[in-house]
């Protein structure tokens, strides 16, 4: 007899458990900020805060952890990785917060916004996004392979949009 089960079931099972949660994880960490139940952002709380911990460690086998943990999705792991290094390197916990909403129209469930306490900075991304047109301006034209009539062809030039005259 299984008794003092900790977690919330949310009438699904173990594994459509599982890929709610991580699904809302990686949303809260790739947008900031998620609108979900209330109760939905409590049982996912904790992963989180769990998850950070495991990254501010920093180790391979921590990044190992996180990469199995989001199924492998690099994007979502290297982008809490950096969240970590820029916003919560001396916080202790109480990295995320739930604020409530009114309730959903259409069956009252009481809504919830889980965000960051602190505000997360995406300047890395915006610096990236100009080093990146930079680069472009300063290859200009490329060559490319181009599909023709189902084969491959190499050597096509393309002019670069963002080169400067």
């Amino acid at each position: 007899m299984k008794k003092k089960i900790e977690g919330r079931k949310f009438s699904r099972s173990l594994k459509a458990r599982r890929a709610l949660f991580r699904s809302l994880s990686k949303a809260l960490i790739e947008s900031g900020s998620i609108t979900t139940t209330r109760q939905k952002a409590k049982a996912i709380q904790a992963d989180i805060d769990k998850f950070i911990n495991l990254a501010k460690k920093g180790a391979l086998a921590q990044k190992r952890q996180l990469y199995s943990l989001f199924a492998n999705d690099r994007k979502a792991t290297q982008a809490l990785f950096t969240i970590v290094k820029s916003n919560f390197g001396l916080r202790k916990g109480g990295y995320t917060r739930i604020v409530n909403l009114p309730p959903r129209l259409g069956d009252r469930a009481q809504m919830a916004r889980l965000e960051w306490v602190e505000e997360v900075s995406k300047e890395k991304k915006k610096s990236m996004d100009k080093d990146k047109k930079s680069a472009i301006e300063k290859k200009g034209s490329k060559t490319l392979t181009k599909k023709v009539k189902g084969k491959l062809t190499k050597g096509v030039k393309v002019k670069n949009k963002f080169k400067k005259k």
